[in-house]
């Protein structure tokens, strides 16, 4: 079901038609104007365009952090399971010279 969104940002409002629910549309705008916010904050840029720009740079290092994060954990867990494995398998017996 397409819903469409007004969006106001930085004095340029337009609209978008989405195949998402409109409370999660509006939560997502809610964070890119904090994100906004918080980008005008911490460098002090008042053009509108680089405050833009230097959000979605923001947000794209601050995904890539999170994958990262989640990937050296998803590496972790499959290391302590095959741990756990091989400790299993030594007290059943089946251990095979692993």
């Amino acid at each position: 079901m397409a819903n469409e969104l007004v969006l106001d940002i930085l004095g340029t409002s337009f609209s978008i038609t989405v195949d998402e629910d409109k409370e999660y549309l509006q939560k997502v705008l809610s964070q890119y104007c904090c994100a906004i916010e918080n980008t005008q904050a911490i460098s002090g840029i008042n053009e509108p365009l680089n405050i833009a720009v230097l959000t979605g740079y923001l947000l794209c290092d601050e995904i890539n952090r999170i994958k990262q994060q989640l990937e050296n954990e998803s590496t972790e867990v499959n290391r302590r399971t095959m741990t756990l494995i091989s400790k299993l398998d030594k007290v059943l017996g089946n251990d095979k010279g692993n």
